[in-house]
């Protein structure tokens, strides 16, 4: 009895010290972990700029297959739906990473696109968006490339990394297109 007695007075300070170590690695780990989901103000303001293209190219690309005249409109319509379909979820994957949030609808500036596309003839719908491709894709190349030359952050790089070529490739595509 004694003995049981013993261990149960002595269990409870050897539980305590660990739950005190345990806290205490964790305190001392949780500013290196902060520190690896810390974004710069300009990784941040990429990644949201980088959302707002993206949900745009998707409902453009929406609007190209619905409304296109062109075959190839249609097509290529298709293509940007599910290329930045796949851009997004990947940045928001990256967002959830960084610990920060990514807008869920479009901005002002962003939705005026889509609807001034949305009431167009559809005559003159093939011509506006091949120009507002090549437009937006020349934009966002830059601003892809300058990103991938000031971050210091890894997973952004490799998120730039995988998608540079792919705008590239769409710029291309578009510029074969407008001919």
């Amino acid at each position: 009895m004694n003995e049981r007695y013993a261990m149960h007075r002595l269990f409870p300070p050897v539980f305590a010290s660990v739950i005190a170590l345990v806290a205490l690695g964790f305190l001392l780990g949780l500013p290196c972990a902060m520190a690896q989901t810390q974004l710069s103000t300009a990784d941040d303001n990429f990644i949201s700029a980088a959302a707002q293209g993206g949900l745009t190219e998707v409902k453009l690309g929406e609007q190209a297959v619905q409304r296109g005249t062109r075959a190839d409109v249609q097509a290529f319509g298709g293509m940007m739906a599910k290329d930045y379909t796949a851009m997004n979820s990947d940045l928001k994957a990256l967002a959830v990473l960084k610990g920060t949030t990514l807008p869920y609808s479009l901005d002002a500036d962003h939705q005026g696109i889509v609807d001034r596309m949305a009431v167009l003839p559809v005559a003159a719908f093939d011509d506006a968006y091949l120009s507002a491709m090549i437009d937006a894709h020349t934009e966002e190349a830059k601003a892809f490339k300058a990103e991938s030359a000031q971050t210091k952050d890894g997973d952004i790089d490799s998120f730039l990394g995988k998608f540079i070529p792919i705008v590239a490739e769409h710029l291309k595509h578009i510029a074969t297109m407008k001919k």
